[in-house]
């Protein structure tokens, strides 16, 4: 069976970009467009992982095929922020997820009383801030899966991050990490010989998914980027007189894009020199070109 582990819909809420984050969305994407294009892709199961919310699952619930999840903004005890997705996850779960996000020891207690299935996402990406090696001592210590490729990240920090999961002998973890229609359904997660939503579950647990798919890329970013700010205009057509900006965002996305890079290298590096883990290749899916 396969499924898409990281998905976003118009309920992640608004954009984290300074001043952007007043008027624009993180994801304009109607749940039901997420579903029906996520089932023209093939996917056996489906869910969301909207930031901090399990609101689109009013629209999808009556799916039998559709499980919830959300993606946790969680604190660090070092003060940063990082993903972390959890799985199957019921209303009154969702609510005490939440109370416990900023206090990550309080969180992990409560996930793991639940038995609930849990991953933290795209760990060599900056997308959540800056990093410490004590973050990456919390992510080898406390979690047993582990994001190894995110659509929407440039292919280098998926690489290293299938490195790091499997020399800590992590379960490696695929989605698409959609923020528009089109990029939906682009990596994803199969558990083979699964028959039903618990036994797809149950094979993640036992080490037994598959990450599939491909990487993000600066031509894939920029059309999403490009994507959004289409939508957003749609719905606040006051923000067209911004358009001559939009000249600008493939230079500011080409800088990124080698910004990610040199991130994903340099805190590999710090998470994992001390333990002997070389940096080098690993064998994963390219990136796409859109």
């Amino acid at each position: 069976m396969k499924c898409d582990l990281h998905i976003h819909t118009l309920h992640s809420g608004m954009c984290t970009v300074p001043v952007a984050r007043n008027f624009c969305r993180e994801c304009y994407t109607v749940p039901q467009e997420a579903y029906e294009k996520l089932k023209r892709m093939g996917m056996d199961l489906v869910t969301v992982t909207d930031h901090d919310s399990i609101d689109a699952v009013e629209d999808l619930r009556h799916y039998a095929d559709f499980f919830v999840s959300e993606e946790v903004t969680c604190h660090l005890p070092s003060g940063h922020e990082a993903h972390i997705a959890v799985y199957d996850i019921s209303d009154r779960q969702h609510i005490e997820v939440q109370r416990r996000r900023d206090d990550l020891s309080s969180l992990l207690a409560y996930l793991s009383e639940q038995d609930l299935l849990f991953s933290v996402n795209h760990l060599f990406s900056g997308l959540t801030g800056q990093r410490s090696e004590e973050d990456y001592e919390w992510f080898e210590s406390s979690f047993s899966h582990m994001e190894s490729l995110n659509g929407a990240i440039v292919g280098r920090a998926n690489e290293l991050a299938v490195q790091y999961a499997g020399y800590f002998r992590k379960t490696g973890l695929g989605g698409s990490d959609a923020h528009t229609v089109a990029a939906v359904g682009s990596a994803y997660t199969m558990v083979r010989g699964a028959r039903n939503k618990q036994e797809y579950l149950d094979g993640i647990r036992q080490g037994h998914a598959v990450a599939l798919g491909s990487s993000g890329g600066y031509l894939r970013l920029t059309r999403d980027v490009l994507l959004i700010c289409k939508e957003m205009m749609r719905s606040k057509p006051w923000t067209l007189a911004l358009s001559p900006l939009l000249l600008g965002v493939p230079v500011v996305l080409f800088v990124n894009y080698w910004s990610e890079v040199a991130f994903a290298e340099r805190w590999f590096g710090r998470a994992t020199g001390r333990k002997g883990v070389a940096l080098g290749n690993a064998s994963v899916p390219g990136e796409a070109s859109l």
